[in-house]
């Protein structure tokens, strides 16, 4: 909205085209997001204290969660507000790509929302059912990998690249770009799910890797810095760097609020949303892999959990104190503070390391 305003006054005041620069304009959603957080969340966390929908508690986990006990939860409803509004702000919204990953976000979050929902308002434990939340999921992410798959101008738009081999490309055909789609905005969504245990561990990791695939996406969409570096140049994908710095902006201020001792959670409306969010991006600018890489910590998480499960159900033993991993460290005596902050500086080396992708080829 604002840049279609900006680009109407350019005609003939000439200092408002500087706006069409993107990196202005990601800078510009960053900050803009952080304030929305920063003036909604007060009140925000006032109403759902009043309405009592509070954090329930797994009596079998730390025995330092109890006192989490009815904590606001459902905090991620104002990231996801913030976002919305920055990227209608700021964004260019000819472009179909914002409009991708924007849908398939609040997509996720109403999804997270309904099994918030249930949990804290209808008291009702399991929330939304397993295979319910699995539907969903599924349906909105192989909606999303076929309409890219038909929008796909070249064949290196579906192309699966190995980070760090310059000339290594996989081509993709139709089912194996869906399939790798639905893996990747559906893995990435419940792997942050999954991480979103303890105060600021999942938010952090999020504004990280958000930046970093702002990078990402500003490069692809430039056709002289694609070219230089050897990636596939997606016309358009520059845009996302918006909606990477207003996830960035946003997560600051909810990090501000959620920062131990939390005053909110994010819930499942947050956590489910932002995971799309990041998978989505990384499948346009075709750097699965280097999520994979710069998630690391999304990535463990989520593998802790099905080693756990599997080993329990095949040996009856569990392999981890308690999952997902950053419960086993809090069990082995780690202080919460303590898992938190070095899985931050774990996320912050895999971000560099997914970084050096671009010019180590």
């Amino acid at each position: 909205m604002l840049l279609a305003l900006a680009q109407w006054l350019a005609q003939d005041v000439r200092f408002f085209s500087v706006f069409n620069y993107i990196t202005l304009r990601a800078v510009l959603a960053a900050m803009t997001a952080l304030v929305i957080s920063f003036l909604v969340g007060p009140a925000m966390i006032r109403k759902l204290t009043a309405y009592k929908i509070g954090q329930s508690v797994r009596s079998d986990g730390p025995q330092t969660h109890l006192v989490k006990a009815g904590t606001p939860t459902m905090g991620g409803a104002l990231i996801l507000t913030s976002i919305a509004i920055t990227t209608l702000l700021w964004g260019d919204l000819r472009n179909h790509y914002v409009w991708v990953v924007l849908l398939t976000t609040l997509g996720f979050g109403v999804i997270g929302w309904v099994d918030d929902y249930r949990k804290v308002v209808h008291r009702n434990p399991k929330g939304l059912s397993a295979k319910a939340k699995m539907g969903w999921q599924s349906i909105i992410a192989l909606i999303v990998g076929v309409y890219l798959w038909n929008t796909a101008s070249l064949p290196a738009h579906t192309e699966l690249i190995v980070p760090f081999l310059k000339f290594l490309v996989f081509p993709l055909g139709a089912f194996l770009f869906v399939a790798l789609t639905y893996l990747v905005i559906v893995g990435t969504s419940n792997a942050v799910n999954l991480t979103d245990g303890l105060d600021g561990l999942a938010i952090m990791p999020t504004i990280l890797v958000s930046g970093a695939l702002a990078i990402f996406a500003y490069v692809a969409g430039n056709v002289v810095f694609a070219k230089y570096l050897g990636i596939p140049y997606i016309p358009g994908a520059g845009e996302l760097a918006i909606f990477c710095g207003a996830i960035a902006g946003a997560g600051l201020a909810f990090l501000w609020f959620n920062a131990y001792p939390a005053e909110v959670f994010m819930g499942d409306v947050g956590a489910l949303s932002l995971g799309a969010a990041l998978g989505t991006v990384a499948v346009i600018v075709r750097q699965e892999l280097v999520l994979f890489i710069m998630g690391g910590v999304f990535v463990i998480e989520a593998v802790s959990v099905m080693i756990q499960v599997a080993s329990f159900k095949l040996t009856g033993k569990r392999v981890f104190r308690m999952a997902p991993l950053h419960h086993h460290y809090e069990l082995k005596g780690w202080k919460e503070t303590q898992v938190v902050v070095r899985f931050w500086i774990i996320t912050m080396l895999l971000v560099l390391v997914g970084l050096a992708t671009l010019k180590l080829r």
